[in-house]
């Protein structure tokens, strides 16, 4: 089967949402991006999308308080949902985005793949194994991404990569493990391979 390659660039801003009932109706494919508030998502949909301003980026961790919704073309959409594991926070406010975040993964129906988001220096914490530990238990398939590569040597970046890829075998999941940058653009072409893998399932006009 021919998997279509979309063209990233023209993903474009559909709507901010607090939670899941805020949400246009579920049809079609989504794909969400999680992770550690300091793990680089933004930059990761910045750089897949070849756009400095698609999502924000910021030097505080936690800036992603909404669920954020891109469309890629119709049907096909990108999901920026709020980092977890912040700390600078209040509380309430922290209890609030979890909410927001485990109703969006429990009950989005459209949602066919995730992409988590870990700081190759610091990958597999206890949020994350969460993470992976849902998405396997309702079967969803799984891109783990190792960001900020670009921050260790090549022998140790791909160490690391090894490394994550021998502890995940026992969550026994549809699981891809690469090391990406978005400065330095590694991995991107397997991100949007990946992409257009799960979105091909999208029964799509010509």
């Amino acid at each position: 089967m021919t998997i279509k390659k979309h063209d990233y660039h023209k993903t474009h801003f559909i709507t901010s949402a607090p939670d899941i009932r805020y949400l246009p109706a579920g049809e079609g494919i989504e794909i969400a991006f999680a992770g550690r508030s300091n793990a680089g998502k933004s930059s990761a949909l910045n750089t897949l999308t070849n756009q400095k301003s698609l999502a924000r980026t910021s030097k505080t961790p936690g800036r992603t308080q909404l669920i954020n919704l891109f469309g890629v073309i119709d049907g096909a959409r990108l999901v920026d949902l709020p980092g977890y594991g912040y700390a600078e926070v209040p509380e309430e406010i922290k209890n609030k985005w979890q909410r927001a975040l485990n109703e969006y993964l429990q009950n989005r129906h459209c949602l066919k793949g995730l992409v988590i988001l870990m700081d190759i220096r610091h990958p597999l914490k206890a949020l994350d194994q969460q993470m992976i530990t849902w998405a396997v238990a309702v079967g969803i398939p799984i891109l783990l991404l190792l960001t900020k590569a670009d921050k260790l040597a090549s022998s140790a970046a791909n160490t690391q990569l090894n490394m994550v890829r021998e502890a995940i075998l026992p969550f026994m999941g549809d699981i891809q493990v690469e090391n990406f940058s978005s400065p330095k653009k590694i991995g991107v072409d397997k991100l949007r391979e990946k992409l257009d893998g799960w979105f091909n399932k999208l029964p799509l006009g010509e």
